[in-house]
């Protein structure tokens, strides 16, 4: 089993549809790349953390290669918006992609690479590429959230 570490936009969205991927084993949203141990969902919000609401997938790479993962990331939001997906605005809904290992990194990169030299964008891409650090599950409630409440936001699976 590996971990791949993405943040596009509202994590909600992005767990429902890791979670719907063959190979993918476990998705749970939490927060990476900021400043302060262990935050909270309201310092998050705040936009003074420095994290990402991210996914953190566990996937088994007999059935799924790290680069169909990082495919599907950019299929399921807009890499060229800027600190926000759709109506959700704020440095946490960066597009970043928070590697795990250097072979992660070169495919993480090509892949990014490969999307933005297609014709699918306008614009040019936001995504990072970062190192990963530590993660920081979120809150209970915000575990498999759309599943469980039938809610839907602006990330598409």
């Amino acid at each position: 089993m590996e971990k791949a570490t993405f943040g596009a936009g509202c994590f909600w969205g992005v767990e429902q549809c890791f979670r719907a991927m063959e190979g993918v084993i476990d998705a749970t949203v939490g927060y990476m790349g900021g400043h302060v141990d262990n935050p909270t969902y309201q310092q998050v919000c705040t936009d003074r953390t420095g994290h990402a609401e991210v996914c953190q997938v566990s996937f088994d790479p007999a059935k799924i290669d790290y680069a169909d993962l990082v495919r599907e990331f950019f299929r399921m939001h807009d890499p060229t918006q800027v600190n926000r997906q759709g109506p959700d605005v704020g440095t946490q809904y960066r597009s970043v992609i928070f590697v795990h290992d250097e072979q992660q990194r070169v495919t993480a990169e090509r892949v990014r690479d490969e999307e933005s030299s297609s014709d699918r964008y306008r614009a040019p891409l936001a995504t990072s590429v970062e190192p990963v650090t530590r993660f920081w599950p979120a809150e209970d409630y915000h575990q498999r959230y759309l599943e469980k409440n039938g809610a839907s936001c602006s990330i598409s699976g």
